[in-house]
């Protein structure tokens, strides 16, 4: 399909008859979920609501259009800027880290650009805080400096780290700011207006706040970041905030070849690497790989920090998309509620 957003159907279909999704969705407001929920297939937007507020101290309730940090969900896009640059020439996936950064270890040169994307580097999961101020060249050195986890290439071994080093090595190859290629070839091309760390020109109220039992946390743009968005603790590997059309134009583009190619999407959404011992999901290149049924997959991911809360999930085949936005994480019960969709509109 054309990314063009002119082609979308940014509205509710209100022939679409299933009682049992709508008894669904109104027992998660009853039930105190706080957030937007858009659910699309072929092309248009099935059930799009909201829940709950987006800043209580000023009376504002989500919407619609209601912007929200989305988490892990950013990896996606720090994956599809490098296959991007991969299809320009610019680098290969193949390419080992060593290539990038001047002085690695011994024990990390043999770890690739693959090896990051799919988290079998064996390095650390993080090495501080979301919001904590770090240079550049103190990120490189703590994590070089610790001992990798488990051997290069061998198991999957979640990391946030390794799409913060995938996030500067955009840099250094792209000549631009991390955001800046990002929205260049992959946001503007989607006709993505609202998402982003720094550059959209959101309405401040439409930025939701986020909530815990007992505690209101400031927007995510209000934390403590450096002047081009968060410092490399979070930055490619989370963090970019967005809304819930913005993630279905998205789910749209990557139907089509203008912002990926074919060649890039296999690697993309590959199931390189399985999750744990079962083999019941695999991890692709910012995405996971999962069987739903006995004849479905499920391309999808998910993130949060314990206050905001995004799953996106995708069925390729079905041209379905199920897009889960909150800024109350409620655990387990905001953690299935995707996957409860999928199970209701593939029925």
């Amino acid at each position: 399909m054309n990314p063009d957003t002119t082609n979308h159907k940014l509205r509710p279909n209100p022939s679409f008859p299933n009682t049992s999704l709508q008894k669904y969705l109104q027992s998660l407001e009853k039930k105190g979920f706080s957030g937007t929920i858009l659910i699309a297939k072929k092309g248009e937007i099935i059930e799009h609501s909201a829940y709950g507020m987006r800043d209580k101290s000023k009376g504002l309730k989500n919407g619609k259009k209601t912007i929200y940090d989305i988490g892990s969900v950013t990896k996606q896009f720090t994956a599809a800027a490098i296959l991007k640059l991969e299809m320009q020439g610019k680098l290969s996936v193949n390419d080992p880290i060593s290539k990038y950064f001047a002085e690695i270890p011994e024990d990390k040169k043999e770890i690739t650009l693959h090896h990051l994307l799919n988290h079998t580097s064996g390095l650390v999961a993080s090495i501080g805080g979301d919001y904590e101020e770090i240079s550049e060249t103190d990120f490189l050195n703590r994590v070089f400096a610790l001992k990798l986890k488990s051997t290069i290439g061998e198991k999957f071994r979640y990391s946030n780290v390794g799409y913060s080093l995938l996030s500067i090595i955009i840099e250094k190859v792209s000549g631009m700011g991390y955001e800046a290629y990002l929205n260049r070839v992959i946001f503007r091309p989607a006709g993505m207006q609202n998402t982003g760390y720094i550059l959209p020109d959101w309405n401040s109220n439409s930025i939701a706040k986020g909530y815990s039992k007992k505690q209101e946390h400031k927007k995510p743009n209000e934390e403590h970041w450096g002047k081009d968005g968060p410092f490399l603790n979070l930055k490619g590997n989370g963090g970019i905030l967005s809304d819930a059309e913005d993630l279905f134009k998205w789910h749209t583009a990557l139907l089509g070849n203008a912002i990926l190619d074919e060649k890039a999407k296999e690697k993309y959404f590959y199931p390189h690497t399985p999750e744990d011992a079962s083999g019941e999901s695999f991890y692709a290149y910012g995405w996971v790989h999962m069987p739903f049924g006995p004849d479905r997959t499920a391309i999808w991911h998910n993130g949060g920090n314990g206050v905001f809360f995004t799953d996106f999930w995708r069925f390729v085949q079905e041209d379905i998309a199920v897009i889960v936005l909150s800024n109350k994480y409620r655990g387990a019960k905001d953690d299935i509620i995707a996957e409860k969709i999928s199970t209701i509109i593939l029925q």
